[in-house]
């Protein structure tokens, strides 16, 4: 089924931090008049890394997580600065992140957060062919590096210090994509 975008009638902004906030008096195909919100990011979207130490072995890193005040596992991520493609910043991220680089990146997707009122977008990236190389980075303390085997991913994803769904949905469509190469 096919339809045509809302009509949008105005659109007013707020400041958000990161985010611009904006309501959109819109008006679809049938009349209905409506107003949404959506979170316009202000950056150049994210990245979310799978970073392949070998053939079965994800990194992952342990970090602090404001939002839920804990420690949590997760995938090397981080913003892509102006300028820079996603490749460009996985190496990047994976380096200031995990003290690795990849010889091999491979853009595998974009992933948004809740399309529904979130313009942001993450890249899934893969990492393949390490070697130890450490940037600065901008985090307060280093992170703890873990490497995992892709074939645990059940045990990983019942964990309760592992919620983060960028994290858990770039495990599975990394492992995916690598078991048909």
């Amino acid at each position: 089924m096919s339809r045509r975008l809302p009509l949008i009638h105005g659109t007013t902004v707020e400041d958000a931090g990161p985010y611009r906030l904006e309501r959109l008096d819109l008006e679809f195909s049938n009349g209905e008049r409506r107003r949404f919100e959506r979170m316009v990011s202000r950056g150049h979207g994210a990245v979310v890394v799978v970073p392949m130490l070998d053939e079965e072995t994800v990194l992952l890193v342990r970090e602090y997580a404001a939002g839920v005040h804990r420690y949590e596992l997760g995938l090397v991520k981080g913003r892509i600065d102006a300028g820079e493609t996603p490749e460009q910043a996985a190496d990047r991220e994976l380096k200031e992140e995990a003290g690795y680089g990849a010889r091999r990146i491979d853009v595998l997707r974009g992933l948004t957060l809740a399309p529904t009122y979130m313009s942001h977008v993450s890249w899934l990236v893969l990492a393949r062919d390490l070697y130890p190389e450490r940037l600065p980075g901008d985090e307060p303390e280093e992170l703890e590096v873990i490497p995992w085997k892709l074939q645990e991913l059940e045990k990983l994803m019942l964990r309760e210090d592992f919620s983060e769904g960028r994290s858990l949905a770039a495990l599975f469509i990394a492992r995916s994509w690598l078991a048909a190469q």
